[in-house]
């Protein structure tokens, strides 16, 4: 959605407005949307380059940005699109391997660098008829490169000198065709919508330790994975106005499928690499899935409207090989929602529902993660989470100093999924029985105006978050693996007045919850503490340019882990303590229109 909102011209937007979901002809949504109100002529176009660089360990990226071309004619518009969406990361630095005890045993001097770049070529065509009739049709291919490189060394007390290689390489292309057509039927209007997509992706890693005496053969090993994923979905929404209410009836087909073959393979004497048995790593995966939903919606009071869906959906799993079976759900879902204009100055929105979530068909798949030294057994009977989820919202508006809104939640969720035992060692992802989670978000724009600065804006948010779920392994309760505790963000923005300079800052701040394997425990991120400085300047010969540096309070790419000899109900084989090294980060951008 933000890829399309970024491809419309501004010169084409006349207005946009803020506006409360609940009161719009769209059954189920909710909270504060932005509506985009866009008038297509002639033909126009627009265009960014967004180079980066970094002072240490990547080359500098300079192929990431974009441009479009829309233009309309008559009851036809549509719009032209090439994108880079690319990145470049690194750090490096040591590694400290401490035992048991906590005794020092060995150090390692790494640096890892990844390249990534994802040109995806698009198209638009849209259509509104004499009668009304709305339809949009759209294209999409895309190619994947990812290379990643790490290198380094590993010494310690009596331990042999020796260096390590980690070369990760992911490619492939995906490409999608969709479209949906919209017409006045009887007393309502029906919506058609299709949807196909197909992507390849191949994916290989391979790690190699090489000694330094130059006698002890290399070690080394390699997972390499194909995969063809394939979606193709079909929907048809029928609404209609009956007095004050809104209804809409809704039937969903959906096709999923993954046909994987994965392998693993030793590094062998002659330097070749030979296939070693990998189970369950190379299956087929498909998923037939029905939705029909029904919706309804009106006015309580002329402050305050109700919206109610209610549904179910059917989906059938069904796995060819790696010890597949073939399984059926039924599902209910729905959801109610309320929104009420408490005053001019204050709106609240409740919503209460039930969802339920989709699977990644690769956690049915066995696979290895050589460079983190984790193996996932694959896991058959891996089933759909759900979760009853409601949030609370309330939206003021501070006039001329801005707007603010607070978010109470909580989500208490079936099934969800997490690392499980697989057979007496294996593990690899599956299901708990319940967890919870429940938080509280605040966020607002506050603008410096009446205080004197004029031009000056404040954006903040900060969010605070817990969860438990029950440890598949001691039955004690412990937060979701990686899950959200504390966020905070604030950015700056001066416009000064009468020119075309802006400038500000931005801090962001965020800590998650450590990651629980049955082999290990730990906790890996970046910061903890990123901030950036950025001026720009909107009018260089029609060309807005901006520069920024990031980094600046020196956040580090970081893993604490704890790993076990065996299950974590044991003793503990090694401490492993990283901290490495990312540095400054220089960005630039320029875009323009034509």
């Amino acid at each position: 959605m933000l890829g399309q909102l970024g491809r419309i011209p501004a010169d084409n937007v006349t207005r946009i407005e803020i506006v409360d979901g609940a009161t719009l002809d769209i059954p189920g949504l909710s909270g504060q949307v932005a509506n985009v109100i866009v008038e297509a002529g002639g033909v126009s176009g627009q265009w960014a380059w967004r180079p980066e660089f970094r002072a240490y360990y990547t080359d500098p990226l300079l192929t990431r940005g974009e441009v479009s071309v829309s233009a309309a004619h008559g009851a036809i518009d549509y719009t032209l699109g090439l994108e880079n969406g690319a990145g470049h990361s690194g750090a490096g630095g040591g590694t400290r391997i401490f035992d048991a005890g906590r005794n020092f045993t060995e150090y390692r001097d790494d640096a890892w660098t990844g390249e990534f770049n994802a040109p995806k070529l698009s198209a638009r065509l849209g259509y509104e008829g004499p009668t009304g009739s709305v339809g949009n049709l759209n294209l999409s291919y895309q190619r994947i490169f990812y290379d990643y490189i790490e290198d380094g060394t590993r010494t310690g007390p009596d331990l042999p000198e020796r260096t390590r290689s980690v070369e990760v390489e992911e490619g492939g292309y995906n490409h999608e065709i969709g479209g949906d057509y919209e017409f006045a039927l009887g007393v309502g209007r029906l919506k058609l919508i299709g949807l196909d997509r197909f992507a390849h992706i191949p994916f290989s890693q391979t790690v190699v330790t090489r000694f330094i005496d130059g006698s002890s053969p290399a070690l080394g090993s390699r997972f390499a994975r194909e995969g063809d994923e394939h979606e193709r979905i079909a929907r048809a929404e029928y609404r209609w106005k009956a007095g004050p209410a809104d209804w809409q009836l809704s039937a969903e087909g959906a096709f999923n499928r993954l046909d994987s073959v994965a392998g693993l393979f030793l590094l062998g004497p002659d330097g070749a690499f030979e296939p070693v048995p990998l189970p369950g790593g190379t299956a087929t995966v498909e998923e037939d899935r029905f939705e029909m939903m029904a919706s309804y919606g009106r006015p309580l009071t002329p402050k305050a409207t109700i919206q109610l869906s209610a549904g179910g959906e059917y989906s059938n799993i069904q796995q060819a090989g790696g010890g597949g079976l073939s399984r059926t759900f039924l599902r209910p879902k729905g959801s109610v929602s309320m929104a009420w204009e408490a005053s001019s100055q204050l709106d609240v929105n409740a919503k209460l529902q039930r969802r339920v979530g989709q699977l990644n068909f690769h956690d049915f798949l066995a696979s290895v993660n050589l460079a983190d030294e984790r193996e996932n057994a694959g896991n058959p009977d891996l089933v759909p989470q759900q979760s009853w989820e409601l949030d609370i919202e309330a939206t003021r508006e501070l006039g001329r100093y801005g707007n603010a809104s607070l978010r109470l939640y909580g989500h208490l969720i079936d099934d969800i999924v997490d690392t499980v035992p697989i057979g007496a060692t294996g593990e690899s992802p599956g299901n708990l029985d319940r967890a919870t989670v429940y938080g509280l978000e605040g966020k607002g724009t506050f603008n410096l105006d009446p205080l004197g600065w004029r031009g000056a804006k404040l954006d903040a948010r900060f969010q605070v978050q817990d969860s438990r779920v029950d440890d598949p392994l001691t039955g004690e309760p412990r937060h979701i693996s990686n899950s959200l505790l504390r966020l905070g963000e604030l950015g700056l923005r001066h416009d000064v007045p009468d020119t075309a300079w802006a400038y500000g800052a931005n801090v962001s701040y965020a800590y998650r919850a450590q990651n629980y394997r049955l082999t290990e425990v730990g906790r890996q991120w970046e910061g903890p503490v990123w901030g950036s400085l950025f001026i720009e300047h909107k009018d260089i010969k029609g060309l807005t340019m901006r520069a920024t540096i990031g980094n600046l309070f020196g956040a580090m790419s970081m893993w604490d882990r704890t790993v076990y000899l065996g299950r974590r109900t044991g003793p503990v084989a090694y401490y492993e303590r990283r901290d490495r090294r990312i540095g400054p980060i220089f960005s630039f951008s320029v875009s323009g229109k034509f």
